[in-house]
């Protein structure tokens, strides 16, 4: 009597297709992943050796010490009231130039928020500088 051998079946898991499968979801999650851009603040340099005198009322200074402390010609300012001002000076003088004036240990936060308390007020002449010593 002769016994038929049974293959026995084994599981396997089809490997063929998954190097494709693992490529497909790697092509998808590079395309719909968006890299996000830092623009920065946007100031336009006015052209090297182009020097001005420039008169004194047409000049608002606003300070930024290290403490975060906001001084719009020498008065203590909260950093809400700084839109307010700049725009009054403005419809009194549209000559106005907004010079900001920070120091090194100023918080950087501080400063990118009055950039856009300036922005939010209009200000088209913005000036950064040293603060005088």
């Amino acid at each position: 009597m002769l016994v038929e051998k049974r293959l026995k079946n084994t599981a396997e898991i089809p490997t063929s297709s998954l190097a494709d499968m693992a490529f497909l979801l790697l092509i998808f999650f590079i395309v719909i992943t968006t890299v996000g851009t830092d623009k920065g603040i946007d100031l336009v340099l006015p052209p090297e050796g182009d020097v001005k005198e420039i008169p004194k009322t047409n000049i608002m200074n606003i300070l930024l010490n290290d403490n975060g402390d906001i001084l719009i010609e020498e008065e203590p300012r909260f950093m809400n009231q700084i839109k307010d001002i700049v725009k009054n000076r403005i419809a009194k003088n549209d000559k106005i130039i907004v010079s900001v004036k920070t120091t090194r240990r100023t918080p950087y936060k501080i400063f990118v928020a009055v950039l856009d308390q300036l922005k939010q007020a209009e200000a088209k002449k913005i000036s950064i500088a040293e603060p005088d010593k």
